[in-house]
């Protein structure tokens, strides 16, 4: 459980990482941004069997 609730913190900040790299407008950015770490909580909520 433990090994798999790294691998998806360091998945979310690659992908964090990646998003910064684009060439897109910083309102884009930043909807991106939300929309990631959303994603990573909720996915870091379930190995942790809160939902």
């Amino acid at each position: 459980m433990l090994v798999s609730i790294l691998i998806t913190f360091l998945v979310i900040i690659l992908v964090l990482y990646l998003i910064n790299m684009l060439p897109i407008d910083g309102r884009a950015k930043q909807i991106a941004r939300i929309i990631v770490i959303i994603i990573g909580v909720v996915s870091l909520l379930k190995y942790v069997n809160v939902f």
